[in-house]
Parts: C-alpha cells; sequence; structure tokens
C-alpha cells in the first residue's frame, strides 16, 4: 500500500506547495495586467453621454462632423441639403 492518508505520492504538503505556487504565479500576471493597462486607460477619449446627443439637432451633428474634419464641405452641403436646411 502507498501512504496511509490515501493521496499516494502527493501529501498534504505537496496540495500545498502546489497552491501556493499557483497563488505566486498568479499574482505576478495580475499585477503585470495591471501595470499594462494602468496606463491605457487615461488615453481614452471621454464619450458623449445619450442626453447630450438628443439635445443636439441633425444640424448640429452635421456642423460637428464637418468641424472634426470627418466629412468634406462638399459631403456636408449635400448633407444639409438632404435635411433640408
Amino acid at each position: 500500500m502507498m501512504g496511509g492518508a490515501g493521496f499516494g505520492m502527493f501529501g498534504l504538503g505537496a496540495l500545498i506547495m502546489i497552491a501556493f505556487w499557483v497563488l505566486v504565479i498568479g499574482g505576478v500576471v495580475w499585477l503585470v495586467v495591471t501595470l499594462v493597462r494602468g496606463g491605457q486607460g487615461q488615453a481614452t477619449p471621454p464619450v458623449q453621454t445619450v442626453g447630450a446627443v438628443q439635445d443636439q439637432t441633425p444640424l448640429d451633428i452635421l456642423k460637428a462632423r464637418y468641424a472634426r474634419g470627418e466629412i468634406t464641405k462638399e459631403q456636408f452641403e449635400e448633407m444639409k441639403r438632404g435635411l433640408g436646411v
């Protein structure tokens, strides 16, 4: 028969040692991921709230897109005509 506790070669001490190393490695991985993501979290642009978008007219949104350079002057004029303005 192998071992008196029924664990064979893996006694309670071996299980504790495995759990210890799993926690150590997991902690190191968590630390690295946290540090890497920490610098990226501040670089995200602010998000407009739904209420701010609802308060704008279609023409206001069109003007903002033109001001940001998302559309050309020709596209702006065409879309403005499409709005009936």
